[in-house]
């Protein structure tokens, strides 16, 4: 969710016309400007997608690193993925793009099923700091692999606060 005040859109529209990103498109029949972006796939652009590939680049564009699972959910519009096997197949065109990777695979952050994978439009991504920063955050706030002797301490730990509590509920008026 953005909240842009109409100055800030109007500079941004600006700069990416300066850039020969976008331009106006005109149409004498409606009042409202309406700009066509220059990214990707037109006769001015280096970049030139399938739409497979285009559907990737344009989610990940928007929405930020994700998962084969979660790119084939959203692509819907865009383009229509067979599987996941498919969406893999053309991130990892995408990796080997012409000599020079538009998108990168992310480690696997605990509690996911698959690695997330994230454009490079923007420069390029540590994914050495991403991997430890992955591992350092927190996935579960108790260890997996507690003893019995250890959950039986727990438990009594907790039996024994519970009853302290009920004992200053019933005390209170």
């Amino acid at each position: 969710m953005m909240s842009l005040q109409q100055g800030e859109v109007q500079r941004t529209i600006r700069d990416l016309e300066a850039k020969t990103l976008v331009r106006v498109e005109e149409n004498f029949k409606s009042r409202v400007e309406k700009y066509i972006q220059r990214f990707c796939n037109t006769r001015y652009s280096d970049y030139q997608f399938d739409p497979p590939q285009l559907a990737i680049v344009c989610l990940l564009l928007l929405r930020g690193p994700q998962t084969p699972g979660e790119l084939r959910a959203r692509s819907g519009r865009l383009h229509t993925f067979a599987d996941n096997a498919a969406v893999v197949d053309a991130l990892r065109t995408l990796i080997e793009w012409q000599g020079k990777p538009a998108v990168v695979k992310l480690p696997r952050t605990p509690g996911r099923k698959d690695a997330e994978y994230m454009h490079l439009f923007s420069g390029p991504i540590k994914v050495e700091a991403r991997a430890s920063e992955a591992r350092v955050s927190p996935a579960r706030e108790f260890s997996p692999r507690l003893s019995s002797s250890d959950l039986e301490q727990r438990i009594s730990k907790l039996e024994a606060e519970v009853a302290e509590l009920r004992e200053l509920l019933a005390r209170s008026p």
